[in-house]
């Protein structure tokens, strides 16, 4: 029943295409294959079996990698929201906000974004105490250099380039010369992607150079209290 308000409700978005999925782990996950949804929202406590909320959004992401995930917390427990992230989700939202919010956390999530709160994204950055952003090749060898952690950790605390260049005293220019040589040796594409690596929620680094994708560079991840970044946001399959 919370399925059906909260998809009837979305409806009335007109910039949305809503997807309702079955009430069960199996019904969804057809649904990931068949549709490829942009966004999938999925409850923190699902719950059928042995798998929970958590283990869903990782076997969405298997079925579906292109499609991105929020999870709905019953509340914006430290476990939960690294809990989340770890899974793959790229937003989480905690139900007692308002829904209006869910909205825009959809529009930010399939544009690339990241969607937390300032609390949330600190549970995030505290979980970087020990970030797991050093990787080894076959031989032993530590796949990024020293400054190139230096720039993961940068862009896990959600920094744009200027800021990194700031902080490294780098040109902008020399910082996105590195992103580009850390996509490639971690053979992800994106900025999220990096944050997800460096939280220990993504699989591991191919080899340097193995990666043939053309790289983007989605904006910076930003606290809900921030201003949105505009987007010109197609017909979004949730």
């Amino acid at each position: 029943m919370s399925t059906q308000l909260l998809v009837e409700a979305l409806a009335r978005d007109g910039q949305f295409l809503m997807v309702e999925s079955g009430p069960t782990a199996a019904a969804l996950l057809q649904l990931a294959k068949r549709d490829r949804p942009h966004v999938a929202v999925i409850s923190a406590s699902f719950r059928e079996g042995q798998m929970g909320g958590f283990e869903l959004v990782r076997e969405v992401r298997t079925q579906s990698p292109d499609t991105r995930a929020i999870v709905l917390l019953d509340s914006s427990e430290r476990a939960s929201v690294t809990q989340a992230f770890r899974a793959g989700a790229q937003g989480v939202f905690c139900r007692t906000e308002p829904f209006r919010l869910l909205a825009k956390s959809i529009q930010c999530v399939n544009a690339g974004q990241v969607w937390a709160s300032s609390t949330e994204l600190q549970y995030l950055l505290e979980a970087l105490t020990q970030p797991a952003v050093t990787a080894f090749n076959g031989k032993g060898n530590s796949v990024l250099s020293a400054r190139e952690i230096d720039v993961v950790r940068c862009v896990s605390e959600g920094l744009t380039n200027r800021e990194i260049a700031q902080r490294l005293k780098l040109t902008e220019h020399t910082v996105k010369n590195y992103l580009f040589r850390i996509f490639d040796k971690l053979g992800v594409s994106s900025r999220v992607e990096v944050v997800l690596y460096a939280l220990g929620g993504a699989s591991a680094p191919r080899t340097a150079g193995a990666s043939n994708r053309r790289h983007t560079q989605p904006g910076p991840i930003i606290p809900r209290s921030a201003a949105p970044i505009p987007v010109n946001l197609r017909k979004t399959a949730t």
